[in-house]
């Protein structure tokens, strides 16, 4: 009994004062990380909205779509980062501290993603905001010298906290950091950071008006062992669809890089493709993120070949250079599949919809319990058991597939063992 106590006295002196200091030092920097990625975060949502406001009403901003890319390409040239690797960098940095996040590629970003929004350019906006989260917290940490350890929590504390803002899904905004980063492996040091930057991030986004998201799936499905099985057949068509998504994204990317003579050129290019097809398409459905579209989706109306459309348009985007996310873009594309899809399945088309934008986003991220949450968070906990089933059978069948080439799968998906596996 004797011991017992001393070993209790013990635990007080040292780890009830370590847990006790460690939790106020985060408390205060999630703090200071929430409020810069929450003012961040406004500006750069605030921004997109403004400029898609101009794109719409001034639809002839398309023809200029090829020369905005050179502008693009001419910053980053100035700035020396000619080879921009987008989100991976901020993936390697908190993995490998060799890797540092340049601070200056927050505002490259920042003003790269808003002209390839103005310009119609077919990207979304959320992977834009981890990479400029990423670039906060990593600076902010680096002006405070923190330690190795201390600088990957607080990078994965902006990237939440951007996230957060600009989404408005503060608690999918804390999971998804911890979890995309190395798939099969959960960073549980980051919950406690990554969750208060993120929900203070998201409180200063709200005082300035921004909404979070949400849509209403108006239908509604009863549960059961026929309807287990229909969810089943379309979460595997999430996961080729996915699988669909990313290939086409990396092809587009290494062809072009392959055969354009120069930066230049390949952005000239780019932007000169995806205005002659938004002219073949005959309307702008395909220029932006398309949140419109993924409403209409959702409300049950969309056409057959729309995901595929998007799919094309994004990856001649990204691939010749232009800023901006994947996230959303994954969002319109399983949408709209999910939609025509579900009803031949035998599903309500906007159940469809809302299953295929979760299952499409889950296979394409690796992430299935931020893709679970993001249903709840996104679509209330009314099919919450849908939507499992759809994220777990989409996240098993992409397979070794994501959007980011950094992303490490270190355990499995078929069977407990460590395989620290590249993805593709």
């Amino acid at each position: 009994m004797h011991h017992y106590f001393a070993d209790l006295k013990r635990i007080f002196q040292r780890d009830v004062t370590s847990y006790i200091t460690v939790f106020l030092r985060w408390l205060l920097l999630s703090s200071l990380i929430g409020l810069l990625g929450g003012f961040v975060g406004t500006a750069f949502y605030k921004a997109i909205v403004y400029v898609t406001m101009i794109r719409m009403t001034n639809p002839w901003l398309i023809y200029w779509l090829p020369f905005a890319g050179v502008v693009i390409v001419f910053a980053y040239h100035i700035a020396r980062l000619r080879r921009d690797p987008g989100t991976n960098i901020v993936i390697e940095s908190i993995v490998d501290a060799h890797h540092s996040v340049p601070i200056r590629m927050a505002f490259l970003i920042f003003g790269g993603t808003v002209i390839t929004h103005l310009f119609g350019g077919s990207v979304g906006r959320e992977s834009a905001a981890l990479q400029i989260g990423g670039c906060v917290g990593s600076g902010v940490g680096k002006m405070l010298k923190l330690d190795e350890r201390s600088q990957k929590l607080i990078t994965m504390c902006g990237m939440s906290a951007l996230f957060s803002a600009v989404f408005g899904t503060p608690v999918t905004a804390t999971v998804f950091v911890i979890e995309f980063i190395s798939v099969g492996i959960m960073h549980y040091s980051a919950l406690v950071p990554c969750l208060l930057a993120a929900y203070i991030a998201r409180l200063i986004a709200a005082s300035f008006g921004i909404q979070a998201e949400t849509y209403l799936i108006a239908e509604t499905v009863s549960f059961g062992y026929v309807t287990c099985l229909k969810v089943l057949a379309l979460g595997a068509v999430c996961a080729v669809v996915g699988i669909l998504f990313c290939l086409a994204l990396h092809s587009a990317a290494h062809f072009l890089r392959r055969y354009g003579y120069n930066d230049y050129i390949r952005i000239l290019g780019g932007g000169m493709t995806v205005m002659c097809l938004t002219v073949l398409v005959g309307n702008y459905n395909y220029n932006g993120a398309g949140a419109h579209i993924i409403e209409e989706a959702i409300a049950g109306h969309a056409v057959w070949y729309a995901f595929l459309v998007k799919i094309l348009f994004t990856a001649i985007t990204l691939g010749a250079g232009y800023k901006g996310g994947e996230i959303v873009p994954s969002f319109f594309i399983g949408a709209t599949m999910g939609c025509v899809t579900g009803p031949l399945l035998g599903l309500p088309a906007s159940v469809g919809a809302g299953l295929g934008l979760i299952g499409v986003f889950c296979a394409v991220v690796n992430c299935p319990l931020a893709s679970i949450i993001l249903s709840v968070e996104l679509f209330d906990s009314k099919n919450l058991v849908l939507f499992a089933i759809v994220c777990v059978v989409s996240y098993m069948l992409s397979g070794p597939f994501s959007l980011y080439s950094s992303q490490r799968i270190q355990y499995s998906k078929l069977r407990p063992e460590f395989v620290h596996q590249k993805t593709m």
